[in-house]
């Protein structure tokens, strides 16, 4: 669809779905929704958990993507991830874009919502990317306007989702976690961290993955992002890593979804796998590894509240 496509053409009857609020969310894994999934999880039996869409895919107005989409939602809340609206771009967000968005937060009351710390636009043009951005004042000003266009829009709080990133820029004046605090301290955003996206730009710009959790604004994340990445070498033969999410979870990932959980008690947590996409039952499988994470996390801090009780 073309990205300047009249709202009108999103045009669809609303849906009562039952509510599911964020705070129900806190103890919960969830899996990337893909289609072909569908039969192999109605036979299952629907999981504990939550399923994420990425918006894009639903912004026509009917067909069997909404088919599939609405049997979900019926039974299982739903985490809405946007991949296209170039909350970085220098531009103005695109009104139509915005208000397809808007129309699906609307027709399917996600409990969460989310968008990436990263550009994606050019004039009339989207790129098949996630472009890093310099993080200086004038970016700064730029993405805290168009965080509050959207959340404007849908009328609730949207998370910002930390990058996975290939190359710096010299004119950057704060660091990445400065710069995700003040965006949220500004705009009242939640955050969504990655720590796949961490894992990947600590290993690829020889920085500590730790330090950079040490100093990210845990207190604002409402939903943790774990996927696969790939191994490639650069032009110089040096290990780099592509956030590729055709794979399972990597060992150092699970550690350091584990320190996160430690420090900052079980949040929502989505498992992504976009490519390379495998049978149910093994996404299931590590949706249910990153369950079994945030139960044991549950558990310790609730033995804690009732020894200090």
């Amino acid at each position: 669809m073309s990205a300047n496509a009249s709202p009108a053409a999103f045009a669809a009857p609303s849906l009562r779905f039952p509510a599911h609020p964020v705070a129900g969310l806190a103890p919960l894994a969830g899996t990337s929704f893909k289609h072909e999934h569908l039969p192999a999880i109605l036979a299952d039996g629907m999981p504990r958990g939550f399923f994420e869409v990425h918006a894009e895919n639903y912004m026509g107005a009917g067909g069997p993507p909404h088919r599939a989409l609405e049997t979900i939602r019926r039974d299982s809340p739903v985490s809405l991830h946007g991949v296209c609206m170039s909350i970085g771009g220098p531009q103005p967000l695109d009104a139509a874009h915005l208000e397809r968005f808007r129309r699906l937060v609307e027709r399917y009351e996600p409990a969460l919502v989310s968008e990436h710390l990263a550009w994606s636009t050019h004039e009339t043009t989207y790129f098949n990317d996630l472009l890093p951005l310099p993080y200086t004042a004038a970016t700064l000003a730029r993405v805290c306007d168009h965080v509050d266009a959207v959340q404007d829009a849908i009328r609730r709080p949207m998370l910002l989702e930390n990058p996975s990133t290939y190359v710096l820029f010299r004119e950057s004046t704060m660091s990445e976690t400065d710069f995700i605090r003040a965006v949220a301290r500004r705009t009242g955003c939640g955050l969504l961290l990655d720590v796949n996206n961490v894992f990947v730009s600590a290993t690829n710009h020889g920085f500590s993955a730790l330090d950079y959790l040490a100093d990210f604004p845990l207190a604002r994340v409402g939903e943790i992002h774990l996927a696969g990445h790939a191994e490639q070498a650069d032009d110089e033969g040096d290990l780099l890593l592509i956030d590729s999410h055709d794979g399972p979870v990597a060992d150092a990932v699970w550690k350091l979804f584990e320190i996160v959980t430690a420090r900052c008690g079980p949040v929502p947590t989505l498992v992504e796998w976009d490519s390379n996409i495998p049978d149910w039952p093994i996404l299931r499988a590590e949706a249910s590894a990153a369950q079994a994470i945030l139960d044991r996390h549950a558990a310790h801090a609730s033995r804690s509240q009732s020894h200090a009780a």
